[in-house]
């Protein structure tokens, strides 16, 4: 879900203002020391990867970076006509603990269009970025303390994930401008079009909807569990893992996944080289929206009536967005037209109907102008965390400058610069409507009846894909057990001994939670609490206490207690000062912090510096990253980023807010 802002005027003003121009090259450095592996599956198709060193720097803990090549013909299967390269990224970071017998999960970030590198580097991976956007220390909370994770930039171009490579400039509205050694511009380009080397940034080169990026993905998928030649693990259960936009993804992939597993074992699916079943074994969904018919009253609710006490806008206004949510030809009957004619006109969501497209971006359109934006609007408060302002200094971006680092991108491997949102992708889903389409509750309460555990889990400060209408929509799941969970009651969620991190309910295979105090990257703000509810969702027991098994139990676990978490209330933190990061200026610099960069202010390791900043360290615990981790002995600490012109895309990215 993207919410399309206009662009600053200061902005659009902005000149090189934050450094002087020189004639240093922005490119990324060419990739060395890469191993390729040619597919037996088919011809055309590669795995080319290596290990970065960097990152994840526990004694003995491996990680391969690389990309899954594949051409353009295995998307038959979708309504794409692919005349391009599919290069898709992966990160992949060995479980810390006994990898050949752990478990492995795929972790999606949202958008669409959002980098999982956001997951890696920002919320649950091995390590986090620094104030020097050039060094990392250990996360002691990873996801891969216990699970080997593969972080994926899906759809394409999303990330370091590409289709065509190209050298050029990229302006403030997106537009590409190529060149080569005759055009070739000068060196001395203002901030706002930054020459470096990016994907086509065509929306014709993506997927176009939620259900053709699965059918991406389990392409991918095929390849990369067969013949990654450092992935052979003897317990052969994949999860998924994702968030925001994820909500659509999640129970949409694990959905194909499944169906693709019965066609396989029926036989009715026989295409040469993919026939491999991957095993699904847990759907987690973080801060996932999902469904808009049943979530959509959730935003003026939140806006106004909160467990914080907040009022983002007033009663009336929060009652007047509900009314145009029920009003005839509003909002609620224009998703139900979108859904009717995706019905009878594309019923396996090929994103190729116009009527059906139309249909679904007008409602998109409708909901967004009348029920979400007027918390936008009016409170000049965060999209992700109600209690912190706009320009909102957590978590921190210094990832984005941590990924444009030449020396960082040469251990990747990586052929381009870094991107955390892409527009491209963002437009195809956009234009095709994807986002209130339907088919998502159907699609958990499939993957529910077919025994796979889901786990839900929302941080209560968020205002993208809030509780509430997380909540509403795990009511909404229609699957064999629906009546048991809905009467299961709330419990807590005890981290440790001393510790309460929030409220679920659970039957069976399905829980919901309510995280405290925490925004919409729940990993991020409650690292601690975030791994127990993921580690206890993974190995079956309960997210309550971690110490009841949920499996082979009669009668099924269950939770008991009020029928309702709203009761409880939490207490407003002070609100932080922004800290301006000029390589996500648009979220996390106020308009005067914009002016002063635009006037000149002094900015170090891309921080603005104002008479009272203090740069921010990452929140985690653990040791510091050593080795590769540190600017280069005799660089003189200078930060070299390979493509600056990451600015620019993270400016597009203020335009476009995506659901990261």
């Amino acid at each position: 879900m993207s919410r399309l802002q206009p662009l600053p005027l200061c902005l659009i003003l902005w000149t090189y203002a934050v450094g002087t121009a020189s004639a240093q090259s922005f490119f990324p450095p060419p990739p060395e020391h890469v191993t390729t592996v040619q597919s037996k599956l088919e011809p055309g198709i590669t795995i080319s990867y290596k290990e970065p060193g960097i990152c994840e720097t526990t004694p003995g803990v491996r990680s391969f970076a690389g990309y899954v090549h594949m051409p353009g013909s295995v998307l038959a299967d979708t309504s794409i006509d692919a005349n391009y390269t599919l290069n898709t990224f992966f990160w992949f970071f060995e479980s810390r603990k006994d990898p050949q017998n752990a478990p492995l999960s795929i972790w999606m970030n949202g958008g669409p269009g959002s980098s999982s590198m956001l997951g890696a580097l920002q919320e649950n991976g091995p390590c986090k970025v620094r104030a020097d956007s050039n060094s990392t220390v250990l996360n002691e909370w990873s996801f891969n303390n216990a699970v080997n994770m593969i972080y994926i930039d899906q759809p394409l171009q999303t990330g370091f994930s590409y289709d065509i490579l190209m050298n050029g400039t990229i302006d403030p509205n997106g537009g590409v401008s190529t060149f080569d050694s005759s055009n070739k511009p000068s060196s001395s380009i203002d901030w706002l079009n930054r020459e470096g080397t990016f994907s086509s940034q065509s929306a014709s080169n993506t997927a176009n909807n939620t259900e053709n990026a699965a059918r991406t993905l389990w392409h991918f998928a095929q390849v990369w569990f067969q013949e990654f030649p450092d992935y052979k693990p003897n317990d052969n259960r994949v999860s998924i893992w994702t968030e925001s936009y994820g909500g659509k993804y999640g129970p949409a992939f694990s959905s194909f996944f499944e169906e693709q597993n019965e066609r396989i074992a029926n036989g009715t699916f026989k295409v040469k080289g993919e026939l491999y079943q991957i095993h699904l074994d847990t759907l987690g969904i973080i801060n996932g929206c999902i469904d808009s018919l049943t979530s959509e009253t959730g935003y003026p609710i939140m806006a106004f009536n909160n467990t914080y006490g907040i009022q983002a806008i007033n009663q009336s206004t929060s009652e007047a967005a509900i009314s145009a949510f029920n009003k005839v030809g509003g909002c609620k009957d224009q998703i139900n037209n979108c859904r009717q004619k995706a019905a009878q006109l594309d019923p396996n969501f090929t994103g190729a109907n116009n009527q059906v497209n139309s249909a679904c971006l007008d409602a998109y359109t409708t909901c967004q102008e009348d029920i979400e934006n007027p918390y936008l609007d009016l409170s000049d408060r965060s999209f992700y965390d109600i209690t912190a302002p706009s320009a909102d200094p957590f978590p921190p971006e210094y990832y984005n400058g941590f990924l444009n680092q030449a020396w960082v991108q040469k251990a990747l491997g990586v052929p381009l610069n870094y991107t955390e949102s892409v527009g491209s992708v963002n437009e195809a889903f956009f234009n095709s409507g994807d986002y209130p389409r339907g088919e998502f509750l159907q699609d958990l309460g499939f993957v529910l009846d077919s025994g796979i555990k889901v786990a839900m889990v929302y941080g209560d400060r968020d205002y993208a894909c809030n509780w509430i209408g997380g909540e509403a929509s795990s009511f909404a799941v229609q699957y064999s057990n629906a009546k048991q969970f809905a009467s299961a009651g709330y419990t807590e969620v005890k981290v440790n001994s001393s510790y309460v991190g929030g409220m679920t309910r659970q039957y069976g295979n399905f829980s919901f939670t309510r995280v405290f105090e925490s925004g919409h990257e729940v990993p991020a703000y409650q690292p601690e609490t975030a791994w127990n509810i993921f580690n206890r969702a993974m190995t079956n027991v309960d997210i309550a206490t971690g110490t009841v098994s949920t499996v082979g139990k009669s009668p099924i676990y269950s939770t008991k207690g009020n029928s309702s978490a709203f009761n409880i209330k939490n207490d407003v933190p002070p609100m932080p000062k922004p800290t301006c990061y000029v390589l996500a200026i648009a979220s996390t610099c106020t308009e005067d912090q914009q002016s002063a960069v635009m006037n000149g202010a002094l900015v170090q390791n891309f921080i603005l510096m104002e008479d009272d900043t203090k740069a921010a360290t990452t929140t985690s615990s653990g040791s510091t990253s050593s080795g590769s981790s540190a600017p280069k002995k005799g660089d003189g600490g200078k930060l070299e980023v390979a493509g600056a012109w990451a600015v620019t895309l993270s400016l597009l990215a203020g335009i476009v807010l995506l659901l990261e």
